[in-house]
């Protein structure tokens, strides 16, 4: 299993993409779409970017510039994230099972893995994100990073969210992801399982930090997006598809006084 985000190895396959040699027909077809054709500069800038604390590698930060404008950054006035109250208050304590049934039932129906359609409620407000090459603090600045970098065809089918028995104060969720991503003139993916760790506070209840692995490795995810005919022969096959579950949020217990 490899200890790096699926975030991670997705902007490493464009970095391949992008410096492709002049004789590949990918980069004669796409390239040209990735800068402007009258200057060598990218489609927009670095202060249009993103809400990323930190890059933590160079080839990172530079797929950062062909990241595609969202609406607000093209200068219209929408927020695809505007339904979403950031400010809500936060949910109340609640068991580690009942959360992980409540967050199970919540992304089965949200996809917010590569949607953003997070519900803020289950978050600390010093939720963190990291991995190798980014890292980045809050709730909604996560948000509109998923939803900025996945393409809308993009899908996180939820296979399990269950308390994690080996690590305290974990719930660990199974999923799979498929789908493409927002960077030049847009590349797919195939089809992988990702292993997303949770960690809870002890004291809020709260998700304050979250870290993402998965089962293949990088040079799999790699040359399987840009040579999809190796699929199944060099590399490993797509994940399976995932089969459907009747996914149901928790009865709110109540607690009941008197004699029947």
């Amino acid at each position: 299993m490899a200890y790096l985000s699926p975030l991670s190895f997705l902007l490493i396959v464009a970095a391949a993409a992008i410096s492709l040699p002049a004789c590949s027909s990918f980069q004669t077809a796409q390239t040209r779409t990735l800068l402007s054709r009258h200057q060598h500069t990218p489609l927009f800038s670095k202060d249009e970017m993103s809400n990323v604390d930190e890059y933590r590698n160079g080839v990172t930060e530079f797929l950062s510039n062909f990241m595609q404008r969202t609406p607000q950054e093209a200068g219209e006035d929408v927020d695809p994230l505007g339904f979403i109250d950031f400010s809500a208050p936060k949910v109340g304590k609640m068991s580690l099972e009942k959360l992980a049934a409540t967050l199970d039932a919540e992304l089965y129906e949200k996809e917010w893995f590569v949607t953003g359609n997070v519900n803020p409620i289950y978050f600390g407000d010093d939720f963190q994100f990291q991995d190798p090459d980014v890292k980045l603090t809050g709730i909604e600045d996560y948000a509109r990073g998923v939803k900025k970098l996945f393409s809308e065809d993009s899908r996180a089918q939820i296979i399990s969210c269950e308390v994690n028995k080996a690590i305290p104060n974990t719930i660990t969720v199974t999923w799979r992801l498929s789908g493409g991503v927002n960077i030049g003139p847009g590349l797919q993916i195939k089809p992988y399982i990702c292993y997303t760790d949770l960690t809870v506070d002890e004291v809020t209840g709260l998700v304050v930090f979250q870290e993402d692995k998965f089962d293949i490795p990088g040079w799999d995810i790699l040359l399987s997006a840009l040579f999809p005919f190796l699929i199944g022969k060099v590399t490993a096959p797509p994940a399976p598809e995932v089969e459907p579950r009747v996914v149901k949020m928790p009865v709110e217990e109540k607690k009941l006084f008197g004699i029947f």
